[in-house]
């Protein structure tokens, strides 16, 4: 079992900056992948980045350029740091893991964080 704890999420006006942290209950060196999901006001909730196993981060065109994915092993911890913030980026921002236990692949999400912009 892997719990995820997010934090950072809060209001801003558009332009502004925040950053993420998930943190997560043990080792994350051998996660295959961890990542951000968010939840628009619609329900509609897209893959906004990722960082794998060996470290390669992938993002969708929406937030490339004002987003940066980030991990820090020894604390377990990944980032989002999220620039340039627009109305079109406020959602519930959750923290995803997929991670090999014994034989399967399991998938484990945070509680969420929710971002706010708005002027």
């Amino acid at each position: 079992q892997v719990q995820l704890v997010e934090s950072g999420g809060g209001s801003v006006q558009p332009g502004g900056s925040l950053r993420l942290s998930c943190t997560a209950s043990k080792s994350i060196a051998s996660f295959i992948t961890m990542g951000w999901y968010r939840r628009d006001a619609t329900n509609q909730r897209e893959w906004v980045a990722v960082i794998t196993h060996g470290g390669q981060t992938k993002y969708i065109d929406a937030v490339k350029g004002r987003f940066t994915i980030s991990r820090d092993t020894v604390k377990n911890t990944i980032y989002l740091q999220m620039n340039s913030l627009n109305p079109e980026d406020a959602a519930v921002y959750f923290c995803n893991a997929n991670v090999l236990e014994d034989v399967q692949i399991r998938d484990y999400w945070g509680q969420g964080t929710q971002v706010t912009v708005s002027s």
